[in-house]
């Protein structure tokens, strides 16, 4: 029997089932590419400014990703605590996506808007000041840090390349736009925009 050749044969084998592995993962992620509802951004998403940007950078900076994600499943013990599960074209501008899969913290997916730009610098400056269970590290340094603008433009040049829709007046106008802003603001500014498109909360 040929397959007994097959599983008799160790470096025929091998081979085989990377071949087999490959074409069926080839056949699963290639169509992804071309679906609109995969790669093209939902109805009002827009790129992030320069200072959410910065924001954004911080975030990934101080890990909080790490013990956060941004993607809230399909199912309804998420979506009853956390609001509308989350769709691929909310995520196309994001370079890389933050996802994530540990959840020390809760999900911020829908974060934005939730709570005042004042309980998030409470928040971030010592957490068990707004929530006393919070296992949540403090970020005072924030609050002394100011952004650094002099690479703000050519981060949103090379986002741009990957598809990122900023116009020239956006990158010509991104330093001023840091300049002399402390990380919390960013920080916030961030944080305070995710998910809004989809969730509805507006800024008032």
């Amino acid at each position: 029997m040929k397959h007994e050749v097959v599983e008799t044969n160790l470096g025929l084998m091998i081979p085989l089932i990377i071949l087999v592995v490959s074409f069926g993962g080839l056949a699963e992620i290639v169509p992804l590419f071309f679906q609109k509802s995969v790669t093209e951004p939902i109805e009002g998403l827009t790129p992030l400014t320069a200072v959410q940007l910065e924001g954004r950078d911080i975030y990934i900076r101080e890990g909080c990703h790490v013990c956060h994600t941004q993607m809230i499943r399909p199912f309804r013990s998420e979506t009853e605590r956390y609001g509308p599960y989350s769709v691929a074209g909310e995520f196309v501008y994001d370079h890389p996506f933050l996802w994530g899969s540990k959840r020390t913290g809760p999900d911020l997916a829908r974060v934005g808007n939730k709570y005042s730009d004042a309980w998030q610098r409470a928040h971030l400056y010592n957490p068990r000041d707004v929530v006393p269970e919070s296992n949540m590290p403090a970020f005072p340094w924030l609050f002394s840090q100011k952004l650094d603008a002099s690479q703000t433009a050519a981060k949103m040049t090379g986002l741009r390349r990957v598809g990122v829709p900023y116009a020239d007046e956006d990158i010509a106008g991104a330093a001023e736009a840091v300049e002399g802003k402390y990380e919390i603001e960013a920080l916030v500014e961030y944080l305070q925009q995710l998910g809004t498109v989809r969730s509805g909360r507006e800024r008032g």
